[in-house]
């Protein structure tokens, strides 16, 4: 009894509803309310049934994918509640037939009965591994499926994809989300900046997303602001105080046109500074008045190496009197790997003639519709980028549209059932399991293996038989130096079960980048990666051969 009124305590904290008001339970298909109706009228309602929602390929060509969308889930389910304008829309679009019981029953579904198991979010999984269990009256349960794919299909490709940056990027490159202008309506916008962030990304450039989630915020201008200036005669106030406050610079824009003659005669900028663009030095200047401690500029608005690179020395040198000292630059056009060696080239060379320690190691920030691909090819060209601006490709998953979730009964009223099919990998893994990550002695993941749900769980250091559920001949022992159970418990439901407290973004995030450091490097590559295994027990690989033959119907040749 003290472990029941312990559990409610726990399980009775205030859940918020889902970051997106338009996930209700009517962001769901048509046909979840008639089998509802149907579950309803055959007094079947209340059955209690048990779904496995997961994917059968990972996206891009890949050996992996990240888990993510679980919070939203449970959010979700926390304050699952039909309203009554929503139970009338309902009754509207069924027929007429349908009884008025079937409303009444509708008016008291919500999901406290309801049990969710998950892998924990930001980890990374493999096709066939149920990445959430539930359980429930396959009524309600079969309510969740849509909005549940839905939370959970986009989340976790957008992370893969982000993750999939992160490693070409590689991790000493700050890697910046630009993408909200050209992402699939507000919500695809949004969504694409939290789960980037899971994926690895370092910030966004969504200010939306920065409020509701805490993502650190980053950008600077646009080439707009620099066209809009004409020239140097429009900074109005030319006054800036110095880092220290000790005194105040009058003239600004003087000190600025004073280091562009300097550096027009050293040798460092020599033959590239003749054609310089003064009104792009205008607004450059205009920037540093306005952001001295956070000088960043876009450097590609007429000409990079003839005028935007001498502008900006020229303005960073200024500043560098005053005590302050500038970000780096930032291209969107032109030949990228060339383009940042010839700009760290002449930022070394500055910082050598002047004297100006950490000069030369001024950031160079690129963008201009990147994807891994474009890393890729940087990374072998050779390059001396620190950061990547990345919009368009990684948040409308250009690569791959979709990951392809499912969510399918695998037991009703404690008896397994399975979905068979002609393509093997869309024959189902019949009844309730656990799922154990069985790592070697080098502390990379082997094989995650699928047990039955009372079987014993593997051992440290004990020879465990892994099968294909599917291929006899595909077997392998293991002996596991570290073994990890995955489904952990969200929502409990009316059982005792303790339920896991959704940790904060950042974790999910530094689990995530953990989770990718196990994994075999021949796992992660991006071209013709090694598979990486997804076994069963000998016991559940007997059990679902001997369903399979049950449930299957035997054919008569005449």
């Amino acid at each position: 009894m003290a472990t029941k009124e312990s559990k409610k305590k726990t399980s009775g904290r205030k859940i918020p509803g889902p970051t997106n008001p338009m996930v209700t339970p009517i962001l769901t298909d048509h046909y979840q309310f008639t089998m509802a109706y149907a579950y309803w009228k055959s007094g079947k309602h209340l059955e209690r049934a048990v779904f496995d929602l997961y994917f059968r390929k990972n996206p891009f060509g890949g050996e992996y994918t990240v888990f993510a969308g679980l919070e939203e889930c449970v959010r979700f389910i926390a304050n699952y509640k039909l309203t009554e304008e929503q139970i009338d829309f309902i009754k509207d679009n069924l027929p007429v037939s349908c009884e008025e019981g079937f409303f009444d029953y509708l008016r008291g579904i919500d999901c406290s009965d309801v049990e969710v198991y998950a892998i924990p979010e930001g980890s990374v999984v493999f096709a066939k591994v149920p990445l959430l269990r539930v359980e429930g009256p396959i009524a309600v349960v079969q309510l969740l499926e849509t909005p549940f794919l839905n939370l959970v299909n986009f989340a976790s490709l957008v992370a893969t994809n982000a993750a999939r940056h992160r490693f070409v990027a590689g991790k000493s490159k700050t890697l910046l989300e630009f993408g909200l202008r050209r992402a699939q309506g507000p919500d695809g916008g949004v969504g694409a900046s939290k789960y980037s962030y899971i994926g690895g990304f370092d910030a966004t450039s969504n200010v939306a997303a920065g409020m509701l989630f805490g993502i650190p915020l980053r950008g600077t201008h646009s080439h707009a602001f620099v066209s809009s200036y004409m020239s140097l005669d429009e900074i109005k106030d030319k006054t800036l105080r110095k880092k220290d406050g000790s005194s105040t610079c009058q003239d600004f824009v003087s000190l600025v046109q004073g280091w562009m003659r300097k550096i027009e005669l050293s040798e460092s900028l020599r033959g590239n500074s003749a054609e310089t663009n003064k009104s792009e030095m205008a607004a450059l200047t205009s920037y540093a008045l306005a952001f001295p401690d956070n000088f960043l500029a876009l450097v590609d608005t007429y000409d990079v190496m003839r005028s935007g690179v001498p502008n900006f020395c020229a303005v960073a040198l200024a500043l560098s009197d005053l005590g302050y000292k500038a970000i780096g630059i930032r291209l969107d056009s032109g030949d990228l790997a060339y383009l940042s060696c010839e700009i760290r080239k002449l930022f070394c060379s500055i910082e050598k003639e002047f004297g100006l320690p950490g000069f030369g190691k001024m950031s160079i920030t690129a963008s201009n519709d990147l994807n891994e691909e474009t890393l890729d090819a940087l990374n072998k060209q050779g390059h001396q980028i620190d950061a990547y601006g990345i919009g368009t490709y990684l948040v409308t998953c250009y690569a791959q549209a979709a990951l392809g979730v499912v969510f399918k009964l695998v037991e009703i009223n404690n008896k397994p059932r399975i979905k068979l099919s002609e393509v093997v990998s869309k024959v189902t893994i019949p009844c309730k399991k656990r799922i154990y990550r069985l790592y070697g002695k080098e502390g990379y993941a082997l094989v995650d293996i699928l047990t039955g749900e009372n079987e014993p769980p593997p051992k440290v250091g004990e020879r465990i038989l892994c099968r294909h559920p599917f291929r006899e001949s595909k077997r392998a022992y293991v002996v596991p130096q570290k073994i990890e159970e995955l489904l952990r418990c969200y929502c409990a439901g009316n059982s005792d079960k303790t339920e896991e407290i959704l940790p904060p973004l950042k974790d999910i995030r530094e689990r995530c980048i953990q989770q990718l450091e196990q994994m075999r490097p021949d796992h992660m590559r991006r071209l013709n990666p090694t598979p990486y295994k997804v076994s069963v027990s000998g016991k559940l690989y007997d059990f679902i051969h001997f369903l399979w033959l049950n449930e299957a119907p035997v054919g008569e040749l005449r």
